[in-house]
């Protein structure tokens, strides 16, 4: 697997984790002593994104945040896709001129 494809998994990964914490926050945000789960997120120096999830120091809802994360995320999904399917089209035309 090359760079442009590792980098985008890593960033299709991440996403996953922002659409999976905000979704649990929205579904216990009325649970007393609920505490959110945030997602951090890192660069990679090779490339790519590494993230982890880790809890409000606090209990409370932010259901504003936790709609922002998930339309955040499907951004995230779209924009790696795109590079997947960039870099997908660009070597079949590399195959292509080389048959």
């Amino acid at each position: 697997m090359n760079a442009l494809s590792s980098i985008a998994l890593s960033g299709l990964g991440a996403a996953q984790l922002r659409l999976g914490a905000s979704a649990h926050n929205i579904a216990n945000a009325q649970t007393p002593g609920f505490r959110r789960q945030l997602v951090a997120q890192a660069s990679v120096p090779d490339g790519g994104v590494s993230a982890m999830l880790t809890r409000a120091p606090a209990a409370g809802d932010a259901l504003a945040d936790d709609i922002v994360g998930q339309l955040s995320a499907r951004y995230q999904f779209i924009a790696n896709l795109r590079v997947i399917q960039t870099q997908d089209k660009l070597l079949g035309t590399l195959v292509d001129d080389r048959a």
